[in-house]
């Protein structure tokens, strides 16, 4: 229910954003006119963004979990070969029962950062991985915490989430642009004849722009559900331990070598000051740890 409010919301905020858009457009450049004598049909295309801002979401999420597997070149632990692989499954297994959701597939990727990462097309088929650099600067105790974290983004339906709020955002970045093409096209341009290619210049100019612009929202999501996984980490594993954990990724400031497909799903984000904030996709680690020390435990979300 949470998923589909915040889905509702989110498509709310951006149609409320593009009908100041539109007025806007419309009482400078008379677009109702301009609509008209181009013979512009805005249902269909809208339609037409929708499929494709959405298809092109869900085909990603479709292939997140082959994709972090390919570009990681990580390996599952299907036979645990070691007690630490054994250690891994059975923690992972335990919390995915707690936490209510399909046994995820385990794997370790070789990388030297502190990271972890979940993804996956639903609750029940998804995939969480750490890195070689993890297993060695973390004792099992954070670990765990690291783990409990991971589990928590697929128990409160991240990915899903994320793809519906991405799929929106595509919609009305190819929307608009296409709207401001042929008003650019038609005035700028004195076109007549229907597009030309100022309108397809323009369209792709702005289809940039408007993209960057909208990944502010898409990134905003992002830094709220990593407070709301802490919290599901603090009660699959425990608050102490979640704080630990957080604390040792904060003494390993620096990029993440994770490949741009999964980046938004590890545990370690970057620093950033000023307007770059708007586009990480994790908030700062000593706002996580601090939100976790003042969150009372009765207030942590319930998972599954």
């Amino acid at each position: 229910m949470k998923r589909v409010a915040l889905f509702l919301a989110t498509n709310l905020a951006i149609l409320l954003v593009f009908s100041v858009v539109w007025m806007i457009l419309s009482q400078f450049f008379n677009l109702s006119t301009f609509t008209a004598d181009y013979n512009i049909n805005l249902g269909g295309m809208l339609v037409f963004c929708a499929i494709f801002g959405f298809s092109g979401a869900f085909i990603s999420l479709a292939l997140s979990k082959w994709m972090a597997k390919r570009s990681t070149g990580m390996v599952l632990i299907t036979q645990p070969r070691n007690e630490l692989e054994q250690w891994l499954y059975s923690t992972v297994k335990r919390q995915a029962e707690k936490a209510g959701i399909g046994m995820p597939e385990v794997g370790i990727y070789d990388a030297p950062e502190i990271n972890a990462f979940a993804t996956g097309a639903s609750r029940n088929s998804s995939l969480v991985a750490v890195s070689t650099g993890l297993l060695r600067a973390m004792p099992r105790d954070e670990v765990e915490a690291v783990l409990a974290h991971e589990v928590s983004h697929v128990a409160n339906g991240d990915m899903v989430t994320l793809t519906l709020i991405q799929g929106v955002v595509n919609t009305f970045v190819m929307f608009l642009a296409r709207i401001v093409g042929h008003a650019i096209d038609r005035i700028v341009f004195k076109n007549e004849d229907g597009p030309g290619i100022g309108y397809f210049a323009t369209v792709i100019v702005l289809e940039i722009i408007f993209g960057i612009l909208a990944s502010t929202i898409v990134m905003g999501f992002s830094r709220w559900r990593e407070f709301r996984a802490d919290a599901g980490g603090a009660q699959l594993a425990s608050r102490e331990k979640m704080i630990a954990a957080l604390q040792r990724l904060a003494q390993t400031y620096g990029q993440s070598t994770l490949p741009s497909e999964v980046r938004a799903f590890g545990i370690s984000g970057g620093v950033a000051s000023g307007l770059k904030k708007l586009f990480m996709s994790h908030p700062p680690l000593a706002e996580r740890i601090q939100a976790l020390r003042e969150l009372p435990m009765q207030r942590v979300p319930t998972i599954g």
